[in-house]
């Protein structure tokens, strides 16, 4: 492992994988030693498209050529984000219609809960158990894990929190609450699908209450889940719907989209209700365009839930209890953390990257780029199903 990404690169854990990255195409990924390993993780379902989209490299090419940063968000018309929000207004149902362009999941979800608070003047936030929404401090008010948070306490005041898919809870949202936010599909906690229209339920009791549904589609967004966005397969149309990770095709970036009348709340009183700098930089915008274009020109959305099953067809082994989720949006459940982890390390030995979920030990990650192949899918699940014979053999002696 390079000393210097020790020494000088803070760190999120006490043992980072330390991989050298050489260079990444397709759905590879290779170290400085030219040894190749596919990428079933896409930077935690960040780069949609695998690595290297000549469509997005030659936006971002062509966008450097004419001006990068110019002006603060919101001040000068820069038609890459301009483009890009009309494109985001077209594809999503009514009243979703105006966009706010940030720099990433957690600034998205810190903004939508701003409006959320906006809209109704109210204070009261309700969140979910196992929920994870980001880490700034807003977001991870509404986190749904003490043990994360615990150490940076106090956070936002008038939090509430509710089990996800749990109808009982609904009462909870009230005449003073300005907002619920949920995952469409629950990712730390296991990449948990809603289930008995849970989220229409939720859709109703906010309509009967007047507060705010907001989704984080952080995750499920962007042809993930089939559609492209998770809540379409629900049935369900939110107030606010919080976006990041795939929209980019890996550049960094976030947004929250709500109806024009609600966003035009955060103009005045006070006006610059939510600012950023480098939130709709034309560059980044300029590769949030071309993959959203090339996300919803091609096949990608209904060739992942073909890859899905798939998955399921070819991850049929004693230590795999089942697999959660949609699309390319999977969780590998084995029997124990123990196992989850030496799976993922040996796998990467192997040539095969896999993660972990946030709060879930028993989960291997599986999120692999939109673009993945059949043949790619068959030879990870080769070395996974390799792998767990390893561990099922040394478990057993």
């Amino acid at each position: 492992m390079n000393k210097d990404f020790i020494k000088y690169q803070a760190q999120t854990s006490p043992y980072p994988l330390g991989m050298e990255v050489s260079h990444a195409v397709g759905s590879y990924i290779y170290d400085t030693d030219n040894k190749k390993y596919l990428d079933f993780v896409a930077g935690v379902s960040a780069c949609t498209l695998g690595h290297q989209p000549a469509r997005v490299n030659q936006a971002i090419k062509d966008q450097l050529d004419k001006y990068s940063h110019v002006m603060v968000y919101g001040e000068y018309s820069q038609s890459p984000a301009v483009e890009y929000c009309k494109l985001l207004a077209s594809l999503l149902p009514a009243p979703l219609d105006k966009t706010y362009l940030v720099n990433s999941g957690t600034e998205a979800i810190e903004g939508a809960l701003k409006l959320a608070k906006r809209i109704t003047g109210r204070s009261q936030l309700i969140s979910c158990h196992n929920a994870y929404h980001g880490n700034t401090m807003g977001s991870m008010s509404v986190m749904g894990y003490e043990e994360r948070k615990q150490a940076f306490r106090p956070l936002l005041p008038d939090i509430d929190f509710i089990t996800f898919n749990n109808e009982a809870d609904l009462e909870r949202i009230t005449t003073k609450t300005a907002g619920i936010l949920l995952e469409t599909i629950q990712g730390g906690a296991g990449f948990i699908e809603p289930s008995n229209d849970f989220l229409k339920k939720v859709r109703q009791r906010c309509t009967e209450v007047g507060a705010m549904m907001i989704l984080d589609e952080i995750q499920p967004g962007f042809g993930r889940t089939g559609k492209l966005f998770g809540f379409e397969n629900y049935d369900v149309v939110p107030d606010i719907v919080a976006m990041g990770k795939g929209m980019g095709g890996g550049m960094p970036v976030g947004a929250f989209t709500a109806s024009s009348t609600m966003m035009d709340l955060l103009t005045h009183n006070p006006k610059l209700g939510h600012i950023t700098t480098f939130g709709g930089h034309p560059v980044i915008a300029a590769a949030c365009l071309a993959t959203l274009k090339e996300i919803t020109e091609t096949n990608l959305m209904p060739e992942a839930l073909e890859k899905e099953k798939l998955f399921r067809t070819l991850l049929v082994h004693p230590l795999i209890e089942e697999v959660r989720g949609k699309g390319l949006m999977l969780a590998a459940m084995t029997k124990s953390p123990e196992v989850t982890n030496q799976v993922i390390l040996k796998c990467q030995d192997k040539g095969l990257i896999l993660f972990w979920l946030l709060f879930e030990g028993c989960a291997i990650r599986i999120t692999p780029p939109l673009t993945i192949s059949e043949e790619e899918i068959r030879e990870g699940c080769a070395i996974m199903l390799d792998v767990m014979n390893e561990v099922l053999a040394s478990n057993q002696k």
